[in-house]
C-alpha cells in the first residue's frame, strides 16, 4: 500500500522507481527567475478517487521561513483517508520539507506515516556540500548517514523543484528528462517524458495543460512503465490539475479540488 499512498499527493509516482546509478540529465536546468511558479501561503487540496470511491484527500500549503539561519521554503503534505476507504484502510500522512528558494535543493525532509498500522518517523537532513543525507529513524531510534547524489530532491521538494526548473520553452513532444531523488534511504532517478499538450474539463473549467508520464517500474503496483499520466496547467503557475494511474488492482484518479494564493493568474479557457 506504500505506493497507493505516496499517489495521493500528484507527484508520488516517483518515489517507486527502482534504484538506479545516480545521474543528472543535462537537459534539466533551473530558470532564470527563481521562484517564478510559485510564492508564499500557496495551498492546494487534491481528491483521490479510487474507483468509484472518494477514496482520500491531501494537501499541500506552501510557507516562508528561517532554518539554520537562512530563509527557506517550508512545504507541508498531509493525506488521509476519507469515508468507507477509511473504515477499510486508515491512512495518516505527514510530509515535509525545507528547501532552497533559489536552487530548490531540500536542505531538511520529514515523513511521519500511519498506513493502516505501518508506520515510520523520519527526519532527513541533506548536505550537499558533502552529498550525503543524514537519516534519523525516529521509530527504530538510529541515525544513519547515506550517500547522495547530486543535487538529490526529497518527495516533496520535488514537486516544486519540477514546476519551476522544466525546461522553459524547450518542451517538444516524447522529450524526456530526469532529476535525481533520495526516498526511502535509497538513491533514485525519477524520468519524466512530456507527451504534448491537452485541454481538460475540470472543476475549474476548461483548462490548458501539458501532459507528462511519469516512466515508473511495472510490476506489482503498476501495469506498464507509463500508465502514470499526469496533467499540469499550461501557464506560469504549472499547478497540477490531474493525475491518473492504471493500477494492478485498479485505477487513481487524483483532481485538484481546491487553490489559494497562487502567485500567477489561473488560465481558464471560456467555449464561445
Amino acid at each position: 500500500m506504500k505506493s497507493i499512498a505516496l499517489l495521493w499527493f500528484g507527484i508520488a509516482v516517483f518515489s517507486v522507481g527502482q534504484a538506479q546509478a545516480p545521474k543528472i540529465f543535462p537537459d534539466l536546468v533551473p530558470n532564470t527567475q527563481s521562484n517564478d511558479s510559485f510564492k508564499d501561503q500557496e495551498w492546494f487540496e487534491f481528491r483521490i478517487h479510487y474507483g468509484f470511491f472518494n477514496a482520500s484527500i491531501a494537501t499541500l500549503k506552501l510557507e516562508e521561513t528561517i532554518l539554520n539561519n537562512r530563509p527557506v521554503f517550508h512545504a507541508k503534505g498531509y493525506g488521509k483517508t476519507i469515508g468507507l476507504a477509511r473504515w477499510f484502510f486508515k491512512v495518516e500522512d505527514h510530509y515535509e520539507s525545507y528547501f532552497d528558494p533559489s536552487s530548490g535543493v531540500p536542505y531538511k525532509a520529514i515523513r511521519d506515516i500511519y498506513e493502516g498500522g505501518y508506520t515510520k518517523d523520519i527526519e532527513t537532513d541533506f548536505d550537499h556540500e558533502a552529498q550525503e543525507a543524514f537519516v534519523h529513524d525516529k521509530k527504530k531510534k538510529t541515525k544513519t548517514r547515506i550517500p547522495i547524489s547530486e543535487k538529490a530532491q526529497d518527495f516533496i521538494s520535488a514537486f516544486y523543484y519540477l514546476r519551476n526548473f522544466l525546461p522553459p520553452g524547450e518542451l517538444e513532444p516524447n522529450r524526456s528528462f530526469a532529476i535525481n531523488m533520495f526516498f526511502d534511504n535509497d538513491n533514485y532517478l525519477f524520468k519524466l517524458k512530456y507527451v504534448g499538450k491537452e485541454t481538460l474539463n475540470s472543476k475549474f473549467g476548461r483548462v490548458s495543460c501539458l501532459k507528462f508520464k511519469p516512466i515508473v517500474q511495472a510490476g506489482r503496483v503498476f501495469k506498464e512503465k507509463e500508465s502514470v499520466t499526469l496533467w499540469v496547467s499550461d501557464d506560469r503557475n504549472r499547478i497540477p490539475i490531474r493525475m491518473q494511474a492504471d493500477l494492478a488492482i485498479g485505477s487513481i484518479k487524483v483532481d485538484l479540488e481546491k487553490f489559494k494564493n497562487l502567485k500567477h493568474p489561473f488560465r481558464i479557457e471560456i467555449s464561445q
